[in-house]
């Protein structure tokens, strides 16, 4: 309900200001369209309140209201019945007319589509027959200089200021669906990418290699003896090593390289434009760091490191083949004595791990 009740107020300011401008610059339109017309005193008065009061006055009922949004759809079908009203009243006066409906099915369709259209309609309707009951049918199919001249500020101005609404709408909906696909590529727990989107970029990075012919390398880590840490520590504190690993991972790395969390206790790691050797250097840096890692509530716990690289080689097949090798380096990390880095040296033939 809070949710829908944020929605609701957000509803309600991005129509105040068309509401304001539009009903302050539309009671122009309709003064000069009843001047020439003997009508009651007290008309003029509604007219100064629906052009210059109703618009804070429909504010604060919208907000103040348990349900925003829908006090908000009310309020907009109250525009469109005072809309019928002022037409039937001035008798249909041509071009004031067509600004008044336009201008009110436009803001219609912009805040509810088809179906706050059809509504609108009905309540310009609904509108009419009261005038109609009220002063009688009449048209006026004249229009004078001074009618033209007041709706030009109706037909400029108030499409301008629907139209910022509109552009400023469309602005924050793509900064939520940025927002959304960051998100939807990243892991929840260590703000890296998560294994899928790290697996799309690796086959991105591997076609750049083979067309540009530039040299990158690929890391697989692993963290030693994970599940030991979280069967003894608990999976709060194995948690917090893997947020920690994140950590360094982008304090000891480029802005053009691509970490991600791979799955559990693994991670991954693109690095374009970067030699085996550049490669391992980082590698040895990063594996240096979470060696003298130490968590103040188990001063006990020490953290190691099993690190796999593959340099890109022209006589890899695909990404697949390029991330195997780098797999295969890691599985001899693990099992020549962990907390190293092992490393696929390629000739055209065979592959040495070091």
């Amino acid at each position: 309900m809070d949710k829908q009740h944020g929605k609701g107020l957000s509803f309600a300011r991005r129509i105040y200001l068309p509401r304001t401008i539009g009903l302050g610059i539309g009671s122009l339109s309709v003064a000069a369209a009843l001047y020439p017309l003997d009508l009651p005193v007290w008309i003029w008065v509604l007219l100064a309140l629906n052009g210059f009061v109703w618009p804070h006055l429909a504010y604060q009922l919208s907000t103040r209201s348990a349900f925003p949004y829908k006090a908000e759809r009310r309020n907009l079908l109250y525009d469109s019945l005072c809309g019928g009203f002022w037409v039937a009243t001035f008798q249909f006066n041509p071009l004031t007319t067509v600004t008044i409906l336009s201008m009110m099915a436009m803001n219609n369709v912009a805040a509810g589509g088809y179906r706050l259209f059809t509504l609108g309609t009905l309540s310009q309707l609904t509108g009419m027959l009261i005038a109609w009951s009220l002063f009688g049918v009449g048209v006026s199919l004249s229009t004078t200089q001074l009618q033209v001249w007041a709706c030009l500020p109706m037909l400029t101005l108030y499409p301008l200021a629907l139209g910022m609404v509109c552009y400023q709408l469309a602005i924050k909906l793509s900064e939520h669906k940025r927002t959304l696909s960051a998100l939807s590529r990243t892991d929840s727990l260590t703000g890296l990418l998560n294994h899928g989107a790290w697996k799309d970029l690796l086959q991105l990075k591997f076609q750049e290699c083979r067309q540009r012919h530039e040299p990158a390398a690929i890391a697989l880590i692993d963290i030693d003896h994970f599940k030991a840490i979280n069967d003894t520590y608990g999976h709060v504190l194995g948690d917090s090593v893997l947020r920690q690993l994140s950590i360094e991972l982008k304090c000891n790395l480029r802005e053009s390289d691509l970490a991600g969390r791979y799955g559990g206790d693994e991670f991954c790691v693109i690095l374009p434009n970067t030699s085996l050797q550049q490669a391992r250097e980082v590698m040895e840096r990063l594996r240096n760091v979470l060696q003298d890692y130490r968590n103040s509530e188990v001063p006990d716990l020490r953290v190691s490191l099993s690190i796999g690289l593959a340099a890109y080689q022209s006589s890899l097949s695909d990404a697949t083949a390029w991330f195997e090798e780098a797999d295969r380096a890691l599985y001899s990390a693990k099992n020549t004595g962990r907390n190293k880095v092992s490393v696929t040296a390629f000739d055209t033939s065979t592959a040495v791990f070091e």
